[in-house]
């Protein structure tokens, strides 16, 4: 029955067509302004993982390949080849979990392609305006993939759809034609199917990584197909193709030949460090803590949300006990505890004194999650989190929030992010640093090139 999907069409090439139609003088200045915020917001993310372990593992193991086509590792000043760079970068940006989102039928974190194509742009003499461009396009693809079919739903990985994203993206600046970028569409999206046990239970490391292996993947797949390697096709389509064997039917919506590319404009971005379905619940928490409620006062918390929430950060035993970084930033019940406790959630929040102080692991067992229908029924609308919080004297509480800040309807302003990137940078570099970048990012559609982009 399954070879019924198989239809007389070929979504790569469509992709293709649509791509390289785009020309960077119809993208609308409300999305180049995004795009540089999204840029600062990402290198933000990465100078605040530069100290972490994950990056002195990353910087060691990949900063020795030498090529014609380099680009900047942070942390390092001389240039490597640029798909380890695209590689140690995309994963510094991604460990902190502090980089944006989208949220539809697939979960997405879209920036996760802005340090791999700064790589390429960087290594292919590409100008501001051109990475703009493919910043733009990358965002438009992963994010209609997400529309389209649910990856998560068969236990496959979301950043599945990056090595189509990021290769879409890599086109425009290696200057490929439609054919070459069909290919590379193929190669990229015929091995690089990862699978969702980064993502659940007790995470690893690798979390950080995933998505910038599957960018890397993409930048190679576009090499060889720039040297005329074909791939198999039809990729989607085909009788042992992702619709057949990983994602189901894609019901692919692109905007028209030519159209501009826009939907950064529906994407969030964080202010907490946090898996972004807890962000709204972080935030009713701080504001509980700010009308004076501590863990002491707490008898019980019942934390209402929404089913993906549920599902992904909310209903696996690891979530009440974290012992890495990496599941303490997808607990909802920690963040929430650890938010209610301290008023705030950032880096340091996720230090093993923390995750692992026996205090911490008495109260989580008092917080339970449920799913509320309602919640569920509004979401990707609305993110929605309700405390209900039982005292200690019997008497309760109740807090709700339903679209944090950085959501479209709750927008963060540009001081905010410049404030995120000082903050974040502060450790790594001095301020007269931390403010010409935010002037050179912020007049990147003015610049001719990007060489030594970063700090």
């Amino acid at each position: 029955m399954q070879e019924l999907l198989v239809k007389h069409e070929n979504k790569a090439a469509h992709i293709s067509n649509y791509v390289l139609s785009l020309k960077t003088d119809r993208l609308s200045s409300d999305v180049v302004h995004e795009v540089k915020r999204r840029i600062l917001d990402s290198i933000a993310c990465a100078y605040g993982a530069l100290d972490s372990k994950v990056a002195k593992i990353l910087i060691k193991a990949c900063s020795k390949v030498k090529s014609k086509y380099k680009a900047f590792v942070l942390g390092k000043k001389k240039p490597v080849f640029y798909e380890e760079a695209a590689f140690v970068n995309g994963a510094l940006v991604r460990y902190l979990d502090f980089n944006d989102t989208y949220l539809s039928l697939e979960p997405a974190h879209p920036s996760d392609n802005i340090a791999p194509l700064i790589a390429v742009a960087e290594a292919y003499g590409k100008s501001g305006m051109d990475l703009i461009l493919a910043i733009a396009v990358a965002y438009e693809i992963q994010c209609r993939l997400c529309d389209a079919a649910s990856l998560r739903a068969k236990g496959i990985d979301h950043v599945t759809y990056g090595a189509f994203s990021t290769a879409c993206g890599a086109a425009i600046l290696m200057d490929l034609n439609e054919k070459q970028l069909e290919n590379a569409l193929s190669i990229a999206g015929v091995c690089n199917i990862a699978t969702r046990q980064t993502r659940v239970g007790e995470m690893s490391m690798w979390k950080a990584c995933a998505f910038s292996n599957a960018a890397k993947q993409a930048l190679f797949a576009c090499r060889l197909a720039k040297e005329g390697m074909t791939g198999p096709a039809p990729i989607f389509e085909g009788t042992k193709g992702f619709e057949i064997l990983v994602s189901g039917p894609i019901n692919l919506k692109l905007p028209d030949t030519g159209e501009a590319p826009k939907k950064i404009l529906e994407t969030y971005i964080k202010p907490y460090p946090v898996e972004y379905h807890a962000q709204s619940a972080v935030e009713a928490a701080i504001s509980l803590h700010k009308e004076g409620l501590s863990l002491n006062d707490i008898q019980n918390i019942v934390i209402h949300t929404h089913s993906a929430a549920y599902q992904i950060i909310g209903s696996e035993p690891e979530k009440w006990k974290p012992t890495s970084k990496e599941t303490a930033d997808h607990s909802l019940p920690y963040c929430t505890a650890i938010a209610l406790r301290d008023g705030n959630v950032t880096n340091e929040s996720f230090e093993r004194k923390n995750y692992r102080d026996p205090n911490m692991l008495r109260f989580l067992r008092k917080i339970r999650v449920v799913e509320d229908q309602g919640y569920s029924n509004d979401y990707p609308s609305s993110f929605g989190n309700r405390l209900e919080v039982t005292l200690m004297d019997g008497s309760k509480t109740v807090k709700e929030a339903l679209h944090s800040l950085g959501h479209p309807k709750n927008r963060m302003t540009d001081e905010q992010i410049f404030n995120k990137w000082r903050q974040l940078a502060k450790p790594c570099l001095g301020q007269d640093d931390i403010e010409k970048q935010i002037k050179k990012v912020m007049e990147l559609d003015k610049s001719s090139g990007i060489e030594n982009f970063y700090p």
